[in-house]
């Protein structure tokens, strides 16, 4: 889901980012991601070549939450043996931070400026645009026991929560899942970025189930911009 821009609630880009912990701004990141928008299921291979060891895995072309299109980031992009195009994306689910092959008529390229890291060690979670730092927010990460898995992720839905609904205003559900539990209140053990309306934790600490949680005025801030396929690294 892609929310429309919106104001910056009031917090200039010079304020955000001097929130930023020292050191962060040097962070790693590309200038821009390249994202396969699913247009039909696509079969999952570990190779890029129609012959090859097909995975039990078929990612579905509709989230499960929001039921709009499966956006993945592109890793790699081949000819396979007979010329056709394939796409080596990264996958939802269990184990964290899996890929795999796509054929390329399953899907349509688009790409997206933004990226976002979670730092777990200076708690704070770091927008990049083009390459970019552009904002900075304390978050509250996953104590010892149930800690925040690190890897490359990506947002795979990006849902608008009810008024009144923990978390609200909007949970960025994650392609991460808990190395602790397997299921959580139902769910598969899923990894979101949501606020800590209702749920509480002070930012800057350590304290959560393994979610990331930002306060409200950050959401909305994130929600104003991007949506699902934005790639979201955690150190």
């Amino acid at each position: 889901m892609s929310f429309p821009m919106r104001s910056v609630l009031g917090l200039s880009a010079a304020a955000l980012i001097a929130c930023a912990a020292p050191g962060l701004a040097n962070a790693a990141v590309s200038r821009t991601a390249t994202l396969a928008l699913l247009l039909r299921p696509a079969q999952v291979y570990d190779r890029p070549d129609v012959h090859a060891v097909r995975s039990h895995r078929v990612v579905s072309a509709l989230r499960p939450y929001t039921h709009t299109r499966t956006v993945l980031p592109v890793l790699a992009r081949r000819r396979g043996p007979n010329g056709a195009r394939w796409l080596y994306v990264l996958l939802p689910g269990r184990p964290n931070g899996h890929a795999g092959w796509i054929a390329a008529r399953d899907a349509k390229l688009t790409w997206t400026p933004w990226q976002l890291v979670v730092n777990t060690r200076a708690r704070k979670l770091v927008v990049y645009r083009l390459g970019r730092l552009v904002a900075a927010f304390p978050a509250v990460v996953g104590r010892a026991e149930t800690p925040t898995p690190r890897g490359r992720f990506f947002v795979e839905e990006a849902l608008a929560l009810r008024p009144g609904t923990p978390g609200a205003p909007y949970a960025f559900a994650l392609s991460a899942r808990s190395n602790v539990y397997q299921e959580f209140e139902g769910g598969p053990g899923q990894i979101a970025i949501h606020s800590t309306y209702g749920i509480g934790g002070t930012l800057g600490t350590a304290v959560s189930h393994g979610c990331v949680r930002l306060s409200t005025s950050a959401l909305r801030w994130i929600a104003a911009r991007f949506g699902a396929g934005v790639p979201v690294t955690v150190t």
